[in-house]
């Protein structure tokens, strides 16, 4: 995905990003559904997803918990992705786009 924003977003695509930061699991039935993974948004939107759940649950476990409170990020995620917004998490988006998951 682009640094611009999208302007082709539809609402199916805005709700299936919200789904993927509110539930990780709708994140991989995305990776896997090929008429989703070919939405740009919608494939950036789980593959971030699951990478800031994975970051989320080793602060969480280093911190013996306390890191928990950063699952209301991701509502905060969720509710940016349905508003058709492009998400930027500090390390976790620089990262994927390296990577060239997303």
């Amino acid at each position: 995905m682009s640094q611009a924003p999208m302007s082709d977003i539809t609402q199916d695509d805005k709700l299936w990003a919200m789904l993927s930061y509110l539930i990780p699991v709708v994140a991989i039935v995305v990776l896997f559904m090929e008429d989703k993974k070919a939405r740009p948004y919608v494939k950036f939107s789980a593959v971030q997803s699951l990478a800031a759940t994975v970051v989320i649950s080793v602060i969480a476990a280093v911190t013996f918990g306390c890191g928990a409170v950063l699952v209301f990020a991701q509502l905060y995620w969720a509710y940016q992705a349905y508003q058709g917004q492009d998400i930027r998490i500090p390390v976790v988006t620089d990262f994927i786009r390296n990577q060239g998951w997303a």
